[in-house]
């Protein structure tokens, strides 16, 4: 599915901070789609956007209310509703990432229909599937790979196809959940995909191409997640991708939601993912590690990229603190 920016950002009754990750996401990397935010009662945070009635949003021009919001269960409260038929009312598509589909809301899809609006679920795809085969392709892609959920496998993607679009290279961020999908506008959430179709799906969505372009495919999860590891590995197969990015949170006790799991040894995780990889790309291999340090101070996490780096022989980096151009200069 293709968005329609600009954006209206909806942050409902948001209690936090990372209630609202999805919206926030958005507006760090997509500021000139973002005109505005919409909070209801009792929401405790603020994305720093012009607060705005539906009203109002329809006066300035935006074309899709998002639902920027990350609840436990991922449910659309009933008291969203009448934001979102105002929204449709006024001429809006409504886009969700929620795992609760606003399409299956009765009068909801009745409004869209009578108004011939556009109901975006992206975080389920309705296109056609099909099986991943492994066949060569043309053209160059690098994955993010982890060593556990949300250590910046998004981020790192986001900010290396910036880089490499800046240098004049052909790149394009390849969105494979719902967050980066609200950011590049279009792309597959493969955490919805039945499981034998997600090599099929990520080979779709970075087809062949020129043999000088990047596709820079956002990586999810961790081959030692019990969790999501079969995701993991479906788009290290369907990426067929010849250079990896092993990302990491140092200091991180256990892997995230499972206290009972302890963090894989940075080299083990390095040689399973190469590995895995070489099914479908025989020469893939990580060339840099990106760092999220940002519950190290400074002086912290320069010692321990500077560590890896030099145990490695590789380049290592906090794409926040330290940008991403070793990354991208590693990249041969």
């Amino acid at each position: 599915m293709q968005l329609s920016p600009p954006y209206l950002l909806f942050l409902g009754d948001a209690h936090d901070a990372l209630a609202a990750k999805t919206a926030a996401g958005i507006a760090h990397w997509r500021p000139e789609w973002c005109l505005g935010q919409l909070r209801l009662p009792g929401c405790a945070t603020t994305l720093g956007l012009p607060d705005m009635t539906v009203e109002e949003a329809a006066a300035q021009g935006v074309r899709t209310l998002v639902l920027g919001v990350a609840n436990r269960g991922g449910v659309i409260s009933d008291a969203w509703r009448a934001t979102i038929l105002a929204a449709l009312a006024h001429g809006m598509d409504v886009a969700s990432g929620l795992h609760q589909k606003i399409a299956d809301i009765p009068e909801v899809a009745a409004e869209a229909a009578r108004r011939g609006r556009q109901l975006a679920d992206v975080r389920h795809f309705t296109g056609p599937l099909s099986i991943g085969t492994g066949a060569p392709r043309s053209g160059r892609r690098v994955l993010a790979v982890g060593t556990d959920c949300s250590v910046g496998k998004m981020y790192t993607t986001l900010a290396l196809s910036r880089e490499l679009q800046a240098r004049g290279v052909a790149a394009e961020f390849r969105a494979t959940g719902q967050t980066g999908i609200f950011i590049a506008g279009s792309g597959i959430s493969v955490d919805a995909v039945v499981s034998d179709f997600i090599s099929g799906t990520v080979e779709h969505l970075c087809p062949a191409a020129a043999p000088d372009h990047w596709d820079v495919v956002e990586g999810q999860g961790s081959l030692f997640h019990p969790s999501y590891a079969g995701v993991s590995l479906g788009l290290l197969h369907g990426a067929q991708a010849e250079a990896l990015i092993m990302c990491h949170e140092p200091g991180r006790s256990h892997m995230r939601g499972l206290p009972h799991q302890p963090l894989p040894d940075l080299a083990e995780c390095v040689a399973l993912n190469e590995r895995c990889a070489r099914l479908t790309a025989p020469g893939a291999r990580v060339i840099g590690f990106a760092f999220n340090t940002s519950r190290l101070d400074e002086a912290e996490g320069e010692r321990v990229c500077k560590a890896t780096a030099d145990a490695f022989g590789l380049p290592c980096v906090d794409p926040v603190r330290h940008g991403v151009a070793p990354l991208a200069d590693a990249l041969k």
